[in-house]
């Protein structure tokens, strides 16, 4: 730490506490991620489903499980018990260091007498993925002994019946009587609470209040001014015109455009084993920012998004919205060094399933990729059926061909006249092209005289660098209007049968063409089911598109000339889907309350957990379509109006002792700023804000190639994305697969190759480094404190402005008596240090602005 992070914490003493406490908070984490992990969030379980549990089937189990004619090595890897304990000589996984792990050894084929599998070594993509379940701690969701692991079955007809899988009702409002008029929604909480003998503590005070409602909606803390006027409006309807004003901001699309990009994986880069940029993924953010300051009806977003392509649009811009609106199926991570294309399409089409069935429907329906799901009603009959949708649909997402990322494809091209634009400001002039011509032909040249061949591929990667540059511009120069989506391959020549599908072959089953796996499918057609998922063992038999049984209640129909996705779309859209409401009201309450009315927002299948309040569920969702007519924004607007959610965050050691965590809503939950709030709040308060949106991206300045390569006029685009002078708002920086700006990674942004419905919150002491001894945190504290020393005003009035602008509050007398204390002891300290006269009152004031940007009042909202 430096001199002047020792300084800060002269201030607060209570500082210097709280980070032995985060030190011995990461100590206990630290222990536990040294052990296996025995309850997998729901993260964990799916990356165990989809990429260990197949390879286990497919590699291991044939000799290392209970089935197995003889078990190798007494080594059972068909259960958890088994893979923890290990074989004849011990345990074969060291739970958090992969390179201490006997499992990884072998996986790699380091000593021949153990490789693993013993004909072939796996492809470095599985066995990255492997060692990446070992640092996790080799969560595994298997609770049953090996033997029982063979089979789970679960009864579709039963399954029917899962309270999730029913339509919701409108149930009646329960009366109260509190002496209180309350809305419905706090009639249902109430009745739960006094059920549970439980009693609120009371309502939040008004800066707190006012503080609250600011981060949840826009995610930037009010001004001293709107603290003051807030607090003193007095009319009855104060609160209610702060929320119609924040509900206006275009700061709104902002922040709960956030909280969708988490689940659509937004990235800029491909990620994987070669990332490499999307400088195009930016237009999917920026749609998402739009639609939700549009307040854009929440059926129409699905559709957009699954199949905008697909929707008749007569304007341009409209048109362009929704072209870019279907990046949704294109922007998640690619093994873009697959060198079989069946395979690539078929993890393409994998993770479009994923996505489209967490985020809209809270299913895990991904995971019968490879069997039948073992713990929900969805078989892989199922999986396939969703499957054909989706190979029937080409994914536009651009990148470039150069070693080792042989995956290129095209981008879709918006129409000129929508308006939008290009993110690439400069024009390609007459002396550049020409240029950049000449430059591709000398390195093709060169290709041709040389016999090195990966000099060959790396002038190769050049040619194709500069190609995608040149025909990122039309013939005047002016750069397209490029963008990530995905359109419907084209239809099969010569289909008999009429418009929904080809005449059925013998015994009136649809008859599978032969399947390539270099060429994968290259038009509209119904998928077979891949025996275990591997790419070389279709069935014979095609799988029509449509859904999963225990779903259907009438079966899509679709025009064997399209690939479905409109009819998907249009059936989640629905009004009487059982799950799309209710999944949405959930994931809104659980951003607001901090807990969902059902606590696995990714799961709402047989194996989720139940609702909290299912009465209340059902009414938000029936009335969310009904009443709000799909408007998320009219949704919170009664959510955030209610006494609930205007409860105090105080701790009550009665209430805590029935309801530790806060189920039934005696309190509000308090709960850390996410890590772009923070990062915005450190520049609010310190007047240091953008808050104009950028146009494009550091990432499409850059173009198409590898994410660490330099570029001109951006330079390392790592380090763009960590610029300390980057004032705009955090949903603007670049993120880069693998690669995250420290300032979002280390306070628990989402892993942007993951599907993330609810963020971690750890603490650890690099949380409290990083706001001591961050550039840009002394910037803005730098900032903060010029300003106060421009006011001609005294110390204890400058310590009032500096409360409220990071507080929402005014100090106590015994703060302002510490704080005056610290700036005297601190220039006398610098006195002593023989820091020039002029620099000691800056420093002082900056320092102690910086403790106070440090604490944890800043970084909490309560």
């Amino acid at each position: 730490m430096g001199r002047e992070g020792k300084r800060v914490c002269l201030l607060a003493g209570g500082w210097l506490v709280s980070l032995w406490l985060a030190s011995a908070v990461v100590q206990a984490q630290q222990q536990v991620a040294s052990r296996f992990v025995d309850e997998p969030t729901a993260e964990q379980v799916a990356f165990f489903e989809k990429k260990i549990r197949p390879v286990l089937v497919e590699h291991c189990y044939k000799c290392h499980s209970a089935s197995a004619e003889k078990v190798r090595g007494e080594l059972l890897l068909d259960s958890r018990a088994g893979v923890r304990q290990g074989g004849v000589n011990g345990p074969i996984i060291v739970p958090g260091r992969p390179e201490k792990s006997r499992l990884i050894q072998a996986l790699r084929h380091t000593d021949p007498d153990t490789a693993m599998p013993p004909k072939g070594k796996l492809p470095e993509t599985v066995i990255t993925d492997f060692e990446t379940w070992v640092r996790m701690g080799a969560p595994d969701p298997r609770h049953e002994t090996a033997l029982a692991s063979a089979k789970y079955g679960v009864d579709p007809a039963k399954a029917k019946a899962h309270w999730a899988f029913q339509p919701p009702r409108l149930p009646p409002v329960p009366t109260v009587q509190t002496g209180q008029s309350l809305s419905p929604i706090d009639a249902f909480v109430v009745t739960a609470r006094q059920a549970k003998g439980l009693t609120p503590v009371g309502q939040a005070e008004r800066r707190t209040l006012l503080r609250r409602v600011y981060f949840d909606l826009i995610g930037l803390p009010p001004s001293p001014e709107e603290v003051e006027a807030f607090v003193a409006d007095r009319s009855p309807d104060a609160f209610e015109k702060v929320v119609d004003r924040l509900l206006s901001s275009p700061h709104f699309g902002e922040r709960w455009g956030r909280h969708w990009l988490d689940l659509a994986r937004y990235a800029e880069s491909s990620g994987k084993t070669v990332n490499v940029n999307y400088p195009h993924a930016w237009r999917y953010r920026d749609y998402v920012i739009a639609a939700f300051n549009a307040d854009k009806p929440y059926d129409q977003f699905i559709r957009e998004q699954i199949a905008g392509d697909l929707l008749p649009s007569d304007d341009p811009k409209q048109k362009a919205e929704r072209l870019i609106a279907t990046g949704f199926l294109a922007i998640g991570p690619k093994a873009l060094n697959e060198t079989s294309t069946l395979q690539f399409e078929l993890d393409i089409a994998d993770e479009q399933i994923d996505v489209v069935t967490q985020v809209f429907l809270g299913l895990t329906i991904a995971c019968a990729r490879c069997h039948d799901h073992k713990f929900e009603p969805f078989t892989q009959r199922d999986y396939y059926a969703l499957a054909g949708i989706f190979r029937s649909t080409q994914t536009c997402y651009g990148t470039i061909r150069q070693i080792q990322a042989q995956r290129p494809s095209p981008l879709l091209e918006l129409p000129k006249e929508c308006g939008l634009p290009a993110g690439t400001p400069e024009k390609l002039t007459a002396e550049e092209r020409s240029r950049l011509r000449q430059q591709i032909d000398e390195l093709n040249k060169q290709i041709a005289e040389s016999t090195d061949i990966i000099r060959r591929l790396i002038l190769a990667a050049q040619v194709a660098g500069l190609r995608s540059r040149l025909d990122s511009f039309d013939a005047n120069g002016e750069p397209k209007l490029l963008a990530m989506g995905v359109r419907d391959k084209p239809a099969p020549p010569g289909m008999g049968g009429g418009p929904f599908g080809p005449r059925p072959g013998p015994l009136g089953m649809r008859m599978t063409p032969r399947v390539n796996r270099f060429t994968g499918q290259t038009v509209i057609a119904d998928s077979p089911i891949f025996q275990r998922g591997e790419p070389d063992q279709p069935g014979t038999e095609l799988v029509p598109r449509g859904l999963p049984v225990v779903l259907t209640r009438q079966p899509l129909r679709i025009p064997a000339t399209t690939s479905g996705r409109r009819q998907l779309a249009d059936w989640i859209a629905a009004a009487d889907n059982p799950l799309t409401a209710r999944v949405l009201v959930n994931r809104v309450w659980l951003h607001l309350f901090g807990r969902g009315l059902v606590p696995t927002p990714d799961n709402f299948g047989l194996s989720g957990q139940p609702p909290s309040h299912p009465e209340l569920l059902d009414y938000l969702a029936v009335t969310f379509v009904q009443q709000d007519r799909w408007s998320i924004k009219k949704l919170i607007r009664r959510l955030v109006l209610t006494q609930t959610y205007q409860l105090d965050s105080r701790w009550d050691a009665s209430c805590y002792e029935r309801d530790p965590d806060n189920v039934y809503l005696w309190r509000m939950t308090p709960r850390r700023l996410e890590a772009e709030c923070l990062r915005d709040a450190i520049l609010a308060v310190s007047g240091q804000l953008e808050r104009t949106p950028p146009v494009g991206s550091p990432v499409a300045r850059a173009g198409e190639g590898g994410v660490n390569l330099p570029r001109f006029g951006v330079g390392s685009l790592p380090a763009a994305a960590n610029d300390p002078r980057n004032n705009h708002r955090s949903i603007y920086l670049p993120i880069l697969r693998d690669q995250l700006p420290e300032a979002l990674a280390l306070f628990d942004a989402p892993d942007p190759s993951l599907i993330v419905h609810e963020r971690t919150a750890t603490t650890v002491p690099s949380q409290a480094l990083f706001m001591l001894n961050n550039p840009l945190v002394g910037r803005c504290a730098d900032a903060l404190a010029g300003q106060l020393l421009r006011q001609t005003a005294s110390d204890s009035e400058r310590i009032r402005t500096a409360y409220l602008r990071c507080y929402s509050r005014p100090p106590t007398s015994w703060e302002i008596e510490r704080a005056e204390k610290f700036l005297v002891d601190y220039k006398a300290q610098l006195a002593r240090d023989r820091i020039p006269a002029f620099r000691r009152e800056r420093e002082a004031w900056t320092a102690f602005v910086h403790a106070l940007l440090a604490s944890a009042e800043f970084q909490y909202r309560r």
